[in-house]
């Protein structure tokens, strides 16, 4: 099994996003919220719940909060109602770009995606044009693990690739698969960080130089900062020591 250098930049954003942390769980609430609208807020049976919900509690998102959300999602409680738009773009360098939002105001959104856009050297592109370079997968992150116990237990729950990142290890699944593999990881009684699903490219764009890299990073952090902006993908590839100088 085998892994690529973006969750290099999962590591080093965490510590930025920790320090945004009421944003954060705004952006974690309202994922929440539609989970629970479009599937209905039964954690059983809405597996998009379940996984939004564990992805907000693996945030210390705290459980009243989640609550709240699930009964905003339901009709039990008022609340905004957000529809979820996807923008494809390009960043400088040719690298690929897939924006997820939710929004309430799909104009609004469409008008700052553009401006964020133009305004760092990059462009929006047409829906579709971007999307067939990517396919969404599971991702579960485990800490400080035994590499053999991991193995066994992601490949008894289905996994199709595991990849070590410096003391973790990063395991990837078909989405439907992602609730019992999580599952399976902590029985077998690993530290799992963090599951979520993603958005993973199906080929990368090797950036590097350095003042390039900086550019594509610059313009997908500005992004990333929106509120209405869920989850940013790209298929770049650029060097770890250059992540962590941006980062750092």
């Amino acid at each position: 099994m085998s892994g690529h250098s973006k969750w290099a930049t999962t590591k080093y954003r965490k510590g930025a996003q920790d320090k945004a942390r009421a944003k954060l769980f705004a952006k974690l609430i309202r994922q929440v919220e539609v989970a629970a609208r479009d599937g209905g807020g039964d954690l059983g049976a809405n597996a998009s719940l379940r996984t939004m919900y564990q992805k907000a509690r693996d945030a210390s998102v705290p459980s009243d909060t989640i609550e709240r959300a699930i009964k905003r999602g339901t009709g039990e409680l008022e609340g905004v109602r957000y529809e979820a738009v996807v923008y494809e773009g390009y960043a400088p360098s040719g690298v690929a770009v897939i924006v997820e939002t939710l929004t309430d105001n799909r104009n609004r959104t469409s008008a700052d995606m553009r401006n964020l856009f133009t305004r760092n050297g990059g462009s929006l592109a047409e829906p579709g044009s971007v999307s067939w370079q990517f396919e969404r997968k599971g991702i579960v992150v485990v800490g400080d693990g035994d590499e053999e116990k991991v193995m066994e237990a992601a490949t008894d729950a289905g996994a199709e690739d595991m990849s070590a990142d410096g003391d973790r290890f990063v395991v990837t699944c078909a989405p439907g698969d992602l609730p019992g593999l999580r599952d399976s990881l902590e029985a077998a009684g690993l530290a799992v960080e963090s599951s979520d699903l993603s958005l993973e490219p199906t080929a990368t764009v090797p950036v590097a130089e350095e003042g390039d890299a900086k550019k594509v990073l610059r313009l997908l952090e500005a992004i990333d900062e929106h509120d209405d902006v869920q989850a940013v993908h790209a298929n770049y590839d650029i060097a770890e020591e250059v992540l962590a100088a941006f980062y750092g």
